[in-house]
């Protein structure tokens, strides 16, 4: 037994030797097939903050993310590539009370094996408070007044309270939460969600604090005031408007006035309208805006001492149309050694416009004429073209809508003869 252990002893060297060198070639064996590499994590890492106290809230910045270098065989590195969720940024304010605190970053790797080379930042500078809630009065401020001859009731809030949360130094700087409705020209009731604003005694916006609820609903009444009354202008008209011609709009504007007096029994005996003093329309035949005086019943006056109101009248041609039979073709252009026959030698149209346009045309404003210019002996079916004086004169139609032409040498005249 003795001489097995002195012969183990004098062959130890050699075994843990051999154990070296085969530890030694597995490690070169792996470190070849998937080599370590350093470099910089592809991927923003965001902040988590856990542990944190639920009495208590961040006051200051932090950053949202941090970057760092990793040291991490490829197999690795393909793993941290496709999950990005295998790295994590810890901040634990476990047991952190109210105040200023230097908090070390913690850097989690789920996939192994990595080693952290650097990270930045290594700690963040956190300020916690202690936080605060408060129920105020939510105070309304109305800007702008109805419209004349109306009278805002008072306002109708969904709720009149609100809470005021966030941190303690900012809670205690709000001195008025406010809501603000603009009623101005208003003449019927208002619905409205309205966002509240926390301000302070400068009248200045809070932004880091929390409202409860963050808006509300205000219903405002807008009534009419006794005495006064919205009615309709009405133009009353005379006459007719030229032959040819005819009315085709009436505008005014405004469209409807506030009347009042100081017997409210004669504005509620209105009929709802009042009228304009009469308009002549004898002879129009071009659209026009006047201004024409409100026709009121004694005792009643409309607000903004207004007297008058703007008429706008639209007055526009009756449409029409007239058929022209026989009407001569002309050629133009034709070489003065040429000849053409024409085949038919007249053509019906219908023309279309104003009525009185229309009355007015006689043969000598209208031409009919095919352009030969540039051709030659031979056969053509040619399209004529209409030519009006009037511009306002369409041509719906010729008929036929081709002229066949035969274009020839011109007869040589024969001497002597007339």
């Amino acid at each position: 037994m003795l001489a097995q252990l002195r012969k183990l002893s004098k062959n130890l060297p050699t075994f843990l030797t051999a154990l070296i060198l085969a530890i030694t070639v597995w490690i070169i064996a792996v470190t070849a097939s998937d080599p370590t590499e350093d470099r910089l994590y592809p991927f923003t890492v965001p902040v988590e903050v856990i542990g944190q106290n639920a009495g208590l809230v961040i006051t200051s910045d932090i950053p949202s993310s941090i970057s760092l270098r990793l040291s991490a065989p490829q197999s690795v590195w393909n793993i941290l590539n496709n999950q990005q969720a295998s790295v994590r940024a810890l901040v634990d304010l476990s047991g952190l009370e109210a105040g200023t605190h230097v908090v070390e970053v913690q850097i989690q790797i789920s996939a192994t094996p990595v080693k952290v080379i650097s990270y930045s930042p290594n700690t963040i500078t956190i300020r916690l408070e202690n936080l605060a809630s408060r129920v105020m009065q939510i105070s309304l401020v109305t800007i702008g007044d109805p419209a004349v001859g109306y009278l805002a009731e008072d306002p109708v809030l969904e709720t009149d309270q609100v809470t005021v949360t966030g941190p303690a130094s900012q809670v205690n700087l709000v001195q008025e939460v406010r809501a603000t409705l603009d009623i101005n020209q208003a003449y019927d009731n208002i619905n409205r969600t309205i966002n509240l604003l926390a301000l302070d005694a400068s009248e200045n916006v809070i932004e880091d604090v929390n409202l409860s609820p963050e808006r509300i609903t205000v219903q405002q009444d807008i009534n009419q005031r006794y005495g006064y009354r919205n009615v309709v202008v009405t133009v009353q008209v005379e006459g007719q408007v030229a032959d040819g011609y005819r009315l085709t709009n009436t505008s005014v504007f405004p469209p409807l006035v506030t009347v009042f007096s100081s017997d409210p029994q004669v504005v509620n005996e209105l009929p709802g309208y009042v009228n304009t003093v009469p308009l002549n329309l004898s002879g129009l035949k071009d659209d026009v805006d006047i201004s024409l005086p409100l026709n009121l019943p004694d005792g009643v006056s409309v607000v903004d001492d207004r007297t008058s109101v703007l008429v706008r009248l639209s007055v526009a041609a009756v449409q029409s149309s007239l058929p022209l039979a026989n009407v001569p073709v002309e050629v133009t252009g034709l070489s003065p050694l040429l000849s053409a026959k024409l085949s038919p030698q007249t053509v019906t149209i219908i023309l279309s416009g104003p009525l009185p346009l229309l009355d007015a045309i006689n043969y000598d404003d209208i031409r009919v004429v095919i352009d030969m210019t540039d051709y030659e002996v031979g056969t053509y079916q040619l399209e004529p073209v209409v030519e009006l004086v009037p511009g306002e004169i369409t041509v719906e139609s010729i008929q036929p809508e081709v002229i066949n032409i035969e274009v020839i040498v011109a007869p040589t005249p024969t001497p002597g003869l007339p």
